[in-house]
C-alpha cells in the first residue's frame, strides 16, 4: 500500500470519529451494506474517506455540507464521551444535578443545530440573540445547582471543544479547497460560542 493510497483509508474508530456516531454503528452499517470497506491483513477494517462523505451526504438535505457533518460529528463525540461515564469525576460535572445533566444533554443539540442555522444563514448579527439567550440559559442552570463562574466556564469549553476539534477533522479530510472558507466557517463559529460565553459571564456578573 503506497503512502497516497494508505491516507485515504482509516480505521473503524477514525470513521466513527468523521460521521460522529459510535464504532458499533459503522460496523452495523458497514455489515449491512450502507458503507464500503476493506480489510486489512490481520482482518481490520478500513474505510475510504471518499465514501464516508459521500455517505454523509446522503443523509441531509441541509447545506452547507461541511456544516451538518461537523455538527453531527460534534454531537456523536460529546454523546459518547458523557455516556462513557469519565466525566463522573470531573469537579463541574459532578457538582450537576441529575436533572441539570439531563436538561444539558438536550441543550447541546439546541447549541448546536442553533450554530448550524447561524452559519447556513451567513451569520447574521441578528441571530447572535439566540446566543446571547442561550448562553444566559445555561448559566441560569448551572447557578441554581451552586455551580461557580470557573466551574461553568470549565464545562462550556469542555463541550464547545467538540465543535472546534470537528472543523479540524472534516477540513484535513475534505478534499482541497480555499483556505479562506474553512477560516470563515472557524470565524463564525468563535463569534457564536463567544457571544455565549459573554452572555453567560454577564449573568454571572449581575447575579
Amino acid at each position: 500500500m503506497t503512502k497516497n493510497e494508505s491516507s485515504e483509508w482509516v480505521s473503524l474508530h477514525r470513521a466513527a470519529e468523521i460521521l460522529g456516531v459510535h464504532p458499533a454503528t459503522v460496523r452495523n452499517w458497514a455489515d449491512s451494506g450502507k458503507l464500503n470497506f476493506r480489510r486489512t491483513a490481520g482482518k481490520h477494517r478500513r474505510f475510504n474517506t471518499n465514501d464516508l462523505t459521500n455517505y454523509a451526504q446522503s443523509q441531509g438535505e441541509l447545506q452547507p455540507l461541511e456544516v451538518q457533518v461537523i455538527i453531527q460529528n460534534a454531537l456523536g463525540q460529546t454523546r459518547i464521551q458523557v455516556g462513557s461515564d469519565n466525566l463522573e469525576s470531573v469537579q463541574w460535572y459532578s457538582a450537576m444535578s441529575d436533572t441539570t445533566k439531563i436538561q444539558m444533554r438536550e441543550e447541546g443539540r439546541r447549541v448546536l443545530e442553533a450554530i448550524r442555522e447561524y452559519v447556513a444563514m451567513g451569520a447574521p448579527d441578528d441571530r447572535l440573540s439566540l446566543a446571547i439567550s442561550l448562553g444566559k440559559d445555561y448559566a441560569e442552570r448551572l447557578t441554581n445547582d451552586g455551580l461557580s463562574l470557573p466551574q461553568a466556564l470549565r464545562g462550556f469549553f469542555y463541550f464547545s471543544d467538540f465543535v472546534i476539534n470537528s472543523i479540524l477533522t472534516w477540513s484535513e479530510l475534505s478534499q482541497p479547497r480555499n483556505s479562506s472558507e474553512w477560516s470563515t466557517l472557524l470565524r463564525q463559529v468563535n463569534t457564536f460560542t463567544n457571544t455565549m460565553l459573554l452572555s453567560i459571564v454577564e449573568y454571572y456578573e449581575e447575579d
